[in-house]
């Protein structure tokens, strides 16, 4: 009789298997992705805000740099900001090559290209107000409030190709954090059976731990941006607008700012 029930029992189908399988490669799929790219970046700057906050100086009196040299001479400087950009790029292409399926144009389906680049500008500027003005404030209350880093200005003198290789750092971070986070990460967690404000929720809280090495203001700051960058790709459904977005506010972090910095209290 047991046997007879055990037999009876629900059993497991080809498709339920399938089921299983492709799930499991989906999860180990999007954590190689984030150990390789803004997973790996978190890490490591919740250890750095750790570090920070262990030492025996406020967390007000110390500093962190933005852009920070990789070597003295700046021709050497120069190319190893090159690779830089040109491994986190190749991260990039590679999402995008796993988004890809036949008969279905990866970029164009995330709304990584230019055929509504008037109204992608139009968008981008639309939230560098909204988020860049208040991003402004939050670090400057957060340095008030003695809860946020020093953020050093890059040197812009240091050769002619410095400001280029800094606008070209900004377009790299755009293109990196808001391909992964919302072009990649929301298709593969809709697949995994994920709500839309879990996902925007989520991909906000990486976002807002890997800038946590600035301190506690930039990390709530980044956090909000999350939000409303998640609540606008799934609104809009297109990551253009957020990646000019978010390279605007880099060159204004990376060039206007160091123009800017002595002129500030």
């Amino acid at each position: 009789m047991v046997a007879r029930s055990l037999w009876h029992a629900r059993p497991v189908t080809s498709a339920t298997a399938s089921a299983t399988v492709d799930r499991r490669r989906l999860w180990w799929e999007i954590g190689i992705v984030l150990a390789l790219s803004l997973g790996q970046s978190a890490l490591y700057s919740v250890l750095s805000l750790l570090r920070a906050l262990l030492r025996t100086e406020a967390l007000s009196d110390q500093s962190t740099a933005l852009n920070p040299a990789q070597a003295e001479e700046a021709v050497w400087d120069a190319v190893y900001r090159v690779l830089d950009v040109f491994f986190d790029l190749c991260l990039v292409a590679l999402v995008v090559y796993l988004l890809w399926e036949p008969g279905r144009n990866a970029l164009r389906r995330i709304g990584l290209d230019f055929r509504r680049l008037p109204r992608d500008l139009g968008g981008a500027g639309l939230l560098l107000v909204v988020i860049g003005v208040p991003g402004l404030a939050l670090y400057a209350a957060g340095r008030l409030l003695g809860v946020t880093v020093e953020v050093e200005a890059s040197s812009l003198d240091a050769a002619w190709w410095t400001v280029p290789l800094l606008v070209l750092s900004a377009i790299r971070a755009g293109l990196l954090e808001e391909v992964i986070l919302n072009g990649y990460l929301f298709d593969r967690l809709a697949r995994a059976g994920w709500g839309a404000w879990a996902i925007i929720l989520s991909t906000a809280a990486l976002r807002a731990t890997y800038h946590a090495y600035q301190g506690f203001g930039p990390l709530i700051g980044n956090f909000a941006m999350g939000i409303v960058f998640g609540w606008c790709y799934r609104r809009w459904g297109r990551v253009m607008p957020l990646v000019l977005a978010h390279a605007f506010i880099d060159v204004i972090a990376f060039v206007g700012y160091p123009l800017a910095a002595p002129y500030l209290p």
